[in-house]
């Protein structure tokens, strides 16, 4: 089943069979060395930038504590990053129908670099202001990074590599947060916050220069270029007004291709997953002071560095499941891996002894990786011209779901085990992946009964 609008089909139904890699023309294999080898190179400058993000989730936390001495200045931070998030997610797909996604991506590098760079040479009476700059511009162009990166990987790899593709970029970006969180503490503690800050500053010229080098497909479309699935009148404008005819029923179309069966409610289903994550995320912290009140950061290290272990083993076997099988993360994987993951979230507080609980980060890491890389793939298989709108509204609606999750949480916690808190929240998640996966059963069942066949063939049938 399809919606079908001016642009040709929308999407398919989560039920049909989406793991199957897209057809693809005759392709030179050196041409597809190549683009695999540049696409190499491109996650590697986005692991060096998301190493200097989550050095910097600590090193600005406790600066911005340590500035203003009060936490309510840390939630406030969190909060304009996050509404940041939030409104570049709404205007992202417009942007990417209008600049290159090679342009988004090296410019939002550059800002995040300057920005940095600008908090370093903030005077003392200032730099309370130059920190809420540092949270909008990082919260928008983090936002808005993610989201060309995302919608351009098949024109970048091509659409039967893009699981692969996906698993590849979340394995550099967990890698990167190991990394982060872990010399955090030793870079702040032994040259300061100030180096922290130009490593930060550092890791985002890195990629900046990576992307400028690097020639990298997608976003522009109005401009130059007809959408991927039109139909007759898909990329068709009036004269004088230079694509602007396509940009004006966008929005109309995407809501339409939101509507289609299935996809509306995996972007439900990833918001309750984010709502899901703000509550592990407040908890952590209050269940590992009650652990051992002296060392209460042994705990949330501990569990972080399990987790993205477990993700990066996930991906290396996702890697090798497309390689044998030649087929991609099909969208059922994400309804499971969300059970999973919110299942493991939950158990994690539940007071299992430390190997116990090891085993559990390990597996809530490889059931996050998997619900990653089925949804982003998922996504991807829409047209082209509507890629960028489905990404920036996903992403405006993990920002919504983290945000009043993170609100409602800190509240909770005040009154409640965070057992308590973290069973409820990821509860949401696991009712709602169950929705989904029936939904996506139901679907593939229909898809596999025959059709009916036509007056016409039976009466052959009985001649």
């Amino acid at each position: 089943m399809s919606t079908t609008g001016d642009y040709g089909p929308v999407t398919q139904d989560i039920g049909q069979a989406d793991d199957r890699p897209d057809p693809a023309p005759d392709i030179d294999p050196a041409d597809t060395a190549r683009g695999e080898r540049r696409y190499r190179f491109l996650v590697a400058g986005y692991a060096f930038s998301s190493y200097g993000t989550f050095l910097n989730m600590v090193a600005l936390n406790l600066f911005v504590y340590e500035t203003t001495g009060r936490a309510l200045a840390m939630g406030l931070f969190m909060a304009v990053r996050l509404g940041s998030g939030f409104l570049a997610g709404l205007a992202a797909g417009g942007l990417l129908a209008r600049f290159t996604a090679k342009s988004l991506m090296l410019w939002t590098n550059v800002a995040q670099a300057t920005v940095m760079l600008l908090l370093v040479f903030a005077p003392e009476g200032i730099r309370t202001a130059a920190l809420m700059a540092v949270s909008v511009v990082v919260g928008t162009c983090g936002t808005l990074f993610m989201v060309s990166l995302r919608s351009s990987i098949p024109e970048m790899v091509g659409g039967e590599r893009r699981s692969w593709a996906n698993s590849l970029s979340i394995t550099g970006r967990s890698l990167a947060m190991v990394a982060g969180f872990a010399s955090a503490g030793v870079v702040v503690s032994l040259v300061g916050y100030t180096a922290a800050f130009v490593v930060d500053m550092a890791t985002f010229v890195v990629c900046a220069m990576t992307v400028a080098l690097l020639p990298i497909a997608g976003g522009g479309r109005r401009k130059d270029a007809r959408p991927e699935s039109e139909g007759d009148s898909g990329g068709r404008t009036q004269k004088g007004e230079q694509g602007t005819g396509t940009g004006r029923r966008m929005p109309g179309a995407f809501l339409r291709s939101a509507a289609a069966p299935g996809l509306g409610l995996m972007v439900v289903l990833r918001g309750a997953d984010a709502f899901g994550s703000s509550s592990h995320n407040a908890a952590l912290p209050v269940y590992s002071a009650g652990l051992d009140a002296s060392h209460p950061a042994v705990f949330v290290s501990a569990f972080w560095c399990l987790w993205a272990l477990g993700n990066v083993v996930a991906q290396q076997l996702i890697q090798r499941y497309i390689k044998h099988t030649g087929r991609s993360v099909g969208a059922p994987g994400f309804g499971y891996g969300t059970c999973l993951m919110s299942g493991a979230f939950i158990l994690a507080f539940a007071g299992f002894p430390s190997a116990a609980t090891a085993v559990i980060a390990l597996v809530a890491g490889a059931a996050d990786g998997l619900t990653e890389v089925s949804y982003t793939s998922h996504l991807q298989t829409l047209p082209t011209d509507l890629r960028g709108h489905a990404f920036g509204l996903s992403a405006t609606v993990e920002n919504l779901g983290f945000g009043v999750g993170m609100v409602l949480v800190a509240a909770a916690l005040d009154g409640h085990r965070p057992l308590t808190v973290v069973a409820w929240s990821h509860g949401v998640a696991i009712v709602i992946a169950v929705v989904f996966l029936i939904r996506v059963t139901g679907s593939r069942r229909r898809d596999r009964v025959p059709a009916p066949r036509s007056g016409a063939d039976r009466g052959e049938q009985v001649r």
